[in-house]
């Protein structure tokens, strides 16, 4: 994206009554954001969506100020921006009709072949959430998937400081422009971050962290990622929106269930409870219902370690196929005495603890 057309899309965002649907629209339509400017009144209101009301907008000169003042803070503070057509701009938000035009970054962000998995949560986390957290990340580390989060209290910055402990990408969602940190005292945690990640946003140098942003910045969060996962939440708050905009993204959405009488637990349960959200126990529950191929990922493979703890029922299967050689899936869950689901779980988890290792033909041997 050249200087120039990084301006006049800057430009266009600033004009009254045009957003993200209605600027890609434009860009589309005449290729070129500086094009949209000098286009005759009668082509403009031809498009679909754009009236006379609009077209006046267009013609506001004090939009070009305030897209020079823009431009002058990114190059100023080495920003990276990535136009929603071109490669470096995340790939699954081009399939959201209400993606950002623009976004900004900053840090050491890499989303090529990567997986991505959003986690969000509540603001007041529980012991609960915590260790679900801990354990959650040690488990899935093996794979290398970036974690998305926004960068709040609670669940955010624990998801974001679990990732880095355990070498993971990471990023966080703002709801304001990179030229501040909300909330301040997570301003600790923004070295590591760009280091292990970065940042990314929506909104300019001008924009401050006010409600109606966190909203906007949800559906950034939700359309990023293979799966949305609620670790906590009460019955209303921004991770049942997020949630809610996965699903609507055709994204899939885990829910970490929770005890009836736990307030933190209800919007989660309710998730569950009403099949918007898929239960998740584990990382192998992830694993198993996104189809991640274990053994191919080469990044960080997974080794059997020294002294693995398994679970009863995992070394119920391990002894069976350590006495039996490779057997196929069904025939593990019949001699076993699990059903197909949870023995493919089982396996899987299995599989992270490096103890196990899949075949073609839906086949298993001991390690």
């Amino acid at each position: 994206m050249t200087e120039s057309e990084l301006f006049y899309t800057l430009a266009l965002l600033r004009v009254d009554g045009v957003g993200d649907i209605i600027a890609k629209k434009l860009i589309r339509e005449f290729d070129n954001p500086e094009l949209v400017f000098k286009q005759k009144k009668s082509v403009l209101t031809k498009i679909e969506g754009i009236g006379l009301k609009l077209y006046s907008s267009l013609q506001n000169k004090s939009i070009f100020e305030l897209a020079e003042q823009e431009l002058k803070f990114i190059q100023k503070n080495d920003i990276e921006v990535s136009f929603f057509t071109e490669k470096n701009y995340p790939e699954r938000l081009k399939h959201c009709i209400d993606g950002p035009t623009l976004l900004f970054s900053k840090g050491a962000i890499d989303l090529e072949n990567k997986k991505i998995i959003s986690v969000v949560g509540t603001r007041q986390i529980t012991s609960y959430g915590t260790d679900f957290c801990k354990k959650f990340i040690e488990e899935i580390a093996p794979l290398n998937p970036i974690i998305v989060s926004g960068f709040a209290y609670g669940v955010d910055i624990l998801i974001h400081q679990l990732a880095i402990e355990n070498n993971l990408q990471t990023l966080g969602v703002l709801a304001h422009g990179l030229n501040q940190v909300y909330p301040k005292t997570h301003k600790k945690f923004v070295s590591k971050m760009e280091q292990n990640g970065g940042f990314l946003t929506e909104f300019w140098s001008i924009h401050n962290p006010d409600k109606e942003n966190f909203v906007r910045r949800n559906r950034i969060v939700a359309g990023i990622s293979e799966a949305t996962i609620v670790v906590e939440s009460a019955d209303r708050g921004g991770s049942l929106i997020t949630a809610t905009l996965a699903a609507d993204y055709n994204r899939d959405v885990f829910a970490v269930p929770g005890r009836v009488s736990d307030k933190y637990s209800m919007g989660c349960n309710t998730l569950i409870k009403t099949q918007r959200a898929q239960m998740l126990t584990s990382a192998a529950d992830l694993v198993y219902m996104l189809n991640w191929e274990i053994e191919n990922q080469s990044s960080k493979p997974i080794q059997k370690q020294l002294f693995v703890t398994l679970e009863e029922d995992e070394q119920k299967i391990y002894d069976y196929l350590l006495q039996e050689g490779k057997q196929e899936l069904d025939l593990i869950a019949l001699k076993c005495d699990f059903p197909i689901f949870k023995t493919s779980s089982l396996l899987t988890t299995m599989e992270l603890k490096g103890v196990v290792r899949p075949l073609p033909g839906k086949i298993f041997e001991a390690i």
